[in-house]
């Protein structure tokens, strides 16, 4: 497994994280594929998807040559964060901040961003142990948010999730995002029901080019 250094330093590069949920989980090795060969490279699945465990696994082992980071979302405990981390997860997602279950990845050197909106909330994760917190809902504030929190928290990394597409994307990353979370607008339930792999690797792409654009590149 990479160095938690390094996997900071690829979620910077990619700039995206795609947040999968489905209740069709079983083409989801293929999705990530697809995904990756758009560019996207961090994939969550979150705990929600039944066999969530079983499909992080799976997607570990068969994407272990491609550079992929697959990682688990929606995890509420510090018991889901081991089993996760133990199936091969790269980093640990939480809607929330969760005390015990940042200590846990801390002491496995796993990734952790756990989820915060007010200010208040965005310190306390940090000084918890957080990694990179997760913006969640970031609709509400959108871009302008972002940029106002990192004015006077410019050492804290913000992953805004929720509320991220195409129109948002770049906003946020030049707003001061280490990466956005993209659901929907990256890989619908539709998509993947219809196993529609060559528009999943389309809308990859469109995400990876607005991150260059976003990033100068």
């Amino acid at each position: 497994m990479a160095t938690k250094q390094a996997v900071l330093a690829a979620l910077r590069e990619s700039g995206v994280v795609a947040v999968i949920r489905t209740e069709n989980p079983g083409d989801l090795v293929a999705v990530a594929r697809a995904l990756a060969r758009g560019g996207v490279r961090f994939i969550e699945i979150t705990m929600t998807v039944p066999g969530a465990l079983e499909i992080i696994r799976d997607a570990v082992a068969q994407l272990k040559d491609e550079r992929v980071f697959i990682g688990a979302g929606t995890v509420l405990d510090a018991t889901t964060a081991r089993a996760a981390i133990l199936a091969g997860a790269s980093f640990v997602v939480g809607p929330g901040f969760d005390a015990e279950t940042v200590k846990l990845c801390n002491t496995y050197g796993v990734v952790v961003m756990p989820g915060a909106w007010t200010p208040h909330e965005i310190l306390s994760a940090w000084k918890g142990g957080a990694d990179v917190v997760k913006v969640f809902p970031a609709d509400i504030g959108g871009p302008d948010y972002i940029k106002t929190v990192k004015e006077p928290l410019p050492q804290i990394e913000l992953l805004p999730t929720k509320g991220v597409d195409t129109k948002t994307a770049g906003a946020f990353l030049k707003a001061g995002a280490i990466a956005v979370g993209a659901g929907s607008a990256l890989v619908s339930k539709a998509l993947i029901a219809a196993k529609d792999y060559a528009r999943i690797t389309e809308n990859a792409e469109q995400f990876s080019r607005i991150v260059r654009e976003a990033r100068g590149g």
